[in-house]
């Protein structure tokens, strides 16, 4: 079946919990409320027409200036018929959680404590969520844009060396 009527068919399915479908790129992008995200994915998997059975990655973004400024980005494979496909759900930094996907797919557990690790972004119902790289006495979650990205009170920068 093709991603774009396994799309139009989780439309009818979900409805108002899918709120954009973007088809410009080279792979369909389906945005949905973070509380339905656990249920689309399963759809995805399950579904006997749409047949996503791999979780290529896993990751976190965060846009600062949105309303809604972190997000999980979820990238899915569909072997059989070499097709993939992005579901995003975006989170409050006042509550950034949202369901694990590792009752789905194995694969995510590590995917889903670096994204805690790096954004903060609780997977709730997660195994042994907790930091995998960073050092677990961090108190701030280094992907986040959250700090100016130079020390304004230097002194010893020439800015006129770096084009500016």
């Amino acid at each position: 079946m093709d991603t774009q009527a396994v799309v139009t068919k989780m439309k009818e399915r979900f409805g108002s919990a899918i709120l954009n479908m973007d088809y410009s790129g080279d792979i369909p992008s389906l945005t949905v409320e973070a509380d339905q995200v656990f249920l689309v994915i399963e759809f995805l998997k399950n579904d006997s027409s749409a047949g996503f059975s791999f979780l290529t990655d896993l990751c976190g973004v965060h846009y600062p200036d949105s309303e809604l400024p972190l997000g999980v980005v979820y990238h899915l494979h569909n072997f059989k018929e070499n097709k993939r496909i992005r579901v995003k759900a975006f989170l409050p930094l006042s509550r950034p959680e949202i369901r694990s996907v590792t009752l789905l797919f194995e694969s995510a557990n590590w995917m889903e404590r670096e994204t805690y690790d790096f954004y903060g972004i609780i997977f709730k119902g997660h195994p042994n969520l907790k930091r995998i790289l960073n050092v677990e006495y961090l108190d701030f979650f280094p992907m986040r844009k959250e700090y100016p990205l130079e020390d304004p009170t230097r002194e010893d920068k020439d800015n006129r060396f770096f084009g500016r």
